[in-house]
């Protein structure tokens, strides 16, 4: 009885190793989804803090990636998914918080003639995330969630309203490269911008998407994850047709 006994803890034993690698690798995913998303985006902050200056860099991009996780966090409250998402949400949420910072301090300093403050209260279109305050940033994406929060809970259970909040949510995020892209067209130039940060960006945004049609979550994940993937790569374009060619003023 006892030989036959050990034997079954023999074989369980291949069992219990497959589903601790299958925890470890679970877990190790859920990480990387985690903070692998503000990865991408150290090189470019270190580079600005080094050089004191942001002209390579789109703020634009930071405002892209508040409002789409803004968002997010929204969708999740009329259609649940996985946590680890959720919470990369809230770390990227702080980490554009920081690098808006940044930015902001880095021009205001970079000014030869102190020019006239522009905030988000004086509501001057043509200086919209232009501002000369960090104050003025964190004004606006406050209305924005207050707003978008208010309009959640009034229609938290109208399909519709929460499937098209998820879309645009994760469209608005895949869209991220777009003002950088744009950037460099105008300027017929990549000089400034960190292509490791770009490459950070390819490399996790393939992550991502894979991670999205394995974990089976909701389509909108897949599918702008798939068109994330494909303006890395035009920027990535960019830098290699433009080269190390100066910006066109």
């Amino acid at each position: 009885m006892k030989v036959v006994m050990d034997l079954n803890q023999l074989l369980d034993i291949p069992v219990m190793w497959n589903m601790t690698l299958r925890n470890a690798i679970a877990s190790g995913a859920a990480g990387a989804m985690i903070f692998g998303g503000v990865v991408p985006f150290i090189p470019q902050y270190l580079e600005i803090k080094r050089s004191g200056n942001t002209e390579g860099f789109s703020t634009f991009v930071c405002l892209t990636l508040l409002v789409a996780n803004i968002l997010r966090l929204m969708f999740w409250f009329g259609k649940h998914f996985e946590l680890p998402l959720v919470a990369q949400s809230i770390i990227m949420i702080i980490t554009m918080l920081l690098l808006v910072r940044l930015c902001t301090e880095v021009k205001n300093r970079n000014e030869i003639i102190s020019a006239r403050s522009h905030t988000f209260l004086e509501f001057e279109s043509k200086y919209f995330w232009r501002w000369t305050d960090f104050t003025s940033y964190l004004q606006f994406l406050v209305t924005f969630a207050t707003g978008i929060g208010l309009l959640t809970y009034l229609l938290i259970n109208n399909t519709l309203y929460i499937e098209l909040l998820g879309f645009m949510s994760l469209f608005t995020e895949a869209m991220l490269g777009a003002p950088q892209f744009y950037r460099n067209l105008l300027m017929k130039s990549t000089k400034g911008m960190s292509v490791k940060m770009v490459c950070f960006w390819t490399c996790g945004d393939i992550f991502k998407t894979v991670y999205f049609i394995l974990r089976a979550q909701p389509i909108q994940f897949s599918v702008c994850g798939a068109l994330q993937v494909s303006l890395d790569l035009a920027i990535l374009t960019q830098v290699v047709y433009y080269g190390s060619k100066p910006a066109v003023l």
